[in-house]
């Protein structure tokens, strides 16, 4: 599930939407990106509904906009759908929401896919069902060397940059608790991301075990200040 996006002639109307799961039952959740500069102060208040929190924005269409949520003012959090995640330098991601085209250009283009999909559509049908074997495959085996390795688990999404698909690709993996993911190197964990694709090969996961030594401590107020400081990754 994308980014709902409504396109105009030189206009796009942008919903963004944060599942209440990821709030960790916060009740204050802002919008902040480069379409307010990154001005806290002028950060998008989001509606709370039934299951996420929602906020629409009016967009010039051309170009590309980093983003991120704001939660009780203190907790960052990444868009679970967004178009694109970049690394920032304070080894935090940014998601990113693509806003290029004009409503002709977007119907120009979904006229191509369209075409596109029509040509290799028994080729990509034939991948994909090799694709789920291999990985039922993998989760038939994972419990088994999960439950020997611990049997218990912390909520990894408190470390900033760290949502519940990545938990669960670090929980295969035998990660799962916060005193392991300390103890877990930069290369393995970014050899994790790697292996389950772009998407999340995007996220950088250098102040990870750093982050959750402090909550293996639980030392919540130095991680919350940290978390803070790094304010969108600018």
């Amino acid at each position: 599930m994308s980014l709902k996006k409504k396109f105009s002639d030189a206009r796009c109307k942008v919903t963004f939407t944060l599942p209440k799961e990821a709030t960790m039952g916060a009740s204050d959740v802002k919008l902040v990106g480069e379409f307010n500069k990154w001005n806290i102060n002028n950060a998008i208040k989001m509606k709370p509904g039934k299951a996420n929190f929602e906020a629409v924005v009016d967009l010039p269409v051309g170009r590309d906009y980093q983003f991120r949520y704001l939660i009780n003012d203190s907790v960052w959090e990444n868009d679970w759908n967004a178009d694109n995640y970049v690394s920032t330098p304070f080894g935090v991601d940014n998601s990113v929401v693509y806003v290029r085209e004009t409503k002709a250009g977007r119907t120009s283009i979904a006229k191509s896919i369209k075409k596109a999909t029509k040509t290799v559509a028994p080729k990509t049908v034939a991948k994909k069902t090799v694709t789920k074997k291999s990985a039922a495959a993998k989760k038939a085996n994972a419990p088994k060397a999960v439950l020997a390795k611990t049997s218990t688990k912390d909520n990894l999404k408190k470390v900033e940059g760290v949502g519940p698909k990545i938990e669960k690709l670090m929980n295969a993996a035998g990660i799962m608790t916060w005193a392991d993911l300390s103890k877990t190197k930069v290369s393995t964990l970014k050899g994790i991301l790697a292996e389950a694709g772009p998407r999340f090969k995007m996220h950088n996961p250098t102040t990870w075990a750093k982050q959750a030594k402090l909550a293996a401590k639980g030392d919540w107020d130095a991680l919350a200040k940290w978390q803070a400081e790094l304010n969108g990754g600018k």
